[in-house]
């Protein structure tokens, strides 16, 4: 006999059950391909006061078992605004509500803050239902609960084109920008793929960066130390400042991830002659994927972002044999930096019938735009045009 159950923390899960189910790949030291969805990873947002209480993220995750286990899990939050999610709904919040309709609180399935594809639905290999289970038993805590829609964001396309029919689920499909590796060796290796063009603008901007005479350093693991951290949280602030007022990370989340999460990240500093820390990005490692996800500087130097944040998240990735980098949401100036762009997914449960309707219809001719724009954006790419004579 099988039952769900809606949680009130994460720590009511052993961490070895909840990985059991998130990264069961990740034996013997290996890597999990999604480091997001591991219990390491969303305790430290909820240890850190990054979610929960006054976040407008409260964590519910929702579980299946039978009377010997865990089979399957889902990290399930209610939502009280639409921040920090990627996916944009406010339009859709503001017509409900203009309508009469109270659109918060929602459910959301997601991982906080973290605009990176995986799993979303945790199933135990040998519980193939397991995973409509736990969509069903979402949909009915929204219906009973009069909420006004369940969201799952940045799922994977198989979650996406076999969820979507079998539970009226709504399927978005938006966009990304995601490098690719073809097999590279080195950074030149995947300059050589470019265009003249854009081969010499890489370079000059490279070579741009490297003038401002800072030392450039890629550390994981123990190379990262504590106080590295109160260098970049100084950058994550001026950043969230500059863009969207408040950072939704707090300064304990960066001290927990140094003492969990340390392994999973590659920070990238650059520093004045005497070791001081003026900019870094923050990138968070997979098995097969290096995901940026943090930029900033206390020192405006031309192209230096481009060398933090894409050249040298590229040359690490071919260093170590990754197949991909995911450079975070949205930025079409990644497309000259060899970030094409690659479509992502959601799924959507909307309560009302008649907002659900304009949605469908929504959904339908944005997914339309999306496609034409892919396949323009593509066309434009930086990289060389293969003709009959190569």
């Amino acid at each position: 006999m099988t039952r769900t159950d809606l949680l009130d923390s994460l720590d009511q899960i052993a961490p070895a059950d909840w990985d059991a189910l998130a990264c069961p790949e990740a034996t013997g030291g290996t890597r999990p391909i999604d480091p997001f969805t591991t219990h390491r990873f969303l305790s430290a947002l909820d240890a850190s006061g990054s979610t929960g209480t006054g976040s407008g993220w409260s964590p519910r995750p929702l579980v299946l078992r039978d009377d010997t286990r865990l089979l399957a899990a889902t990290p399930l939050y209610v939502k009280s605004h639409s921040q920090g999610e990627y996916i944009f709904d406010h339009g859709w919040a503001q017509a409900y509500e203009r309508a009469g309709g109270r659109y918060y609180p929602k459910l959301q399935i997601a991982v906080p803050f973290t605009p990176a594809t995986g799993r979303r639905f945790l199933a135990a290999p040998d519980a193939p239902h397991a995973r409509d289970a736990l969509v069903d038993a979402a949909i009915h805590l929204a219906r009973t609960n009069r909420l006004s829609s369940l969201h799952i964001t940045f799922c994977t396309g198989e979650e996406a084109e076999t969820l979507a029919p079998r539970h009226g689920l709504l399927h978005r499909v938006t966009q990304q920008f995601h490098w690719e590796n073809r097999g590279y060796t080195s950074f030149d290796d995947f300059l050589a793929d470019l265009s003249s063009r854009k081969r010499k603008m890489i370079r000059k901007e490279r070579e741009t960066a490297r003038a401002s005479g800072l030392t450039i350093r890629a550390l994981t693991g123990d190379d990262i130390q504590p106080h590295h951290w109160d260098a970049f949280w100084q950058f994550y602030q001026d950043t969230g400042a500059r863009k969207w007022g408040t950072p939704y990370l707090t300064r304990r989340f960066f001290t927990l991830a140094h003492e969990t999460l340390r392994r999973d990240m590659l920070l990238v500093l650059a520093e004045r002659p005497d070791g001081t820390p003026v900019a870094g990005a923050l990138n968070f490692i997979g098995r097969d994927t290096l995901y940026g996800r943090y930029w900033g500087c206390l020192e405006d130097h031309p192209c230096l972002h481009f060398e933090l944040c894409y050249y040298q998240a590229i040359d690490w990735a071919i260093a170590h044999g990754l197949a991909r980098v995911e450079a975070g949401a949205q930025g079409e100036h990644k497309l000259a930096r060899g970030y094409l762009p690659t479509p992502v997914h959601s799924l959507h449960y909307i309560t009302d019938p008649g907002l659900r309707d304009a949605v469908a219809q929504y959904l339908r001719a944005e997914r339309r735009a999306v496609d034409e724009e892919i396949e323009v954006l593509t066309a434009y790419g930086p990289f060389r045009r293969v003709t009959a004579e190569d």
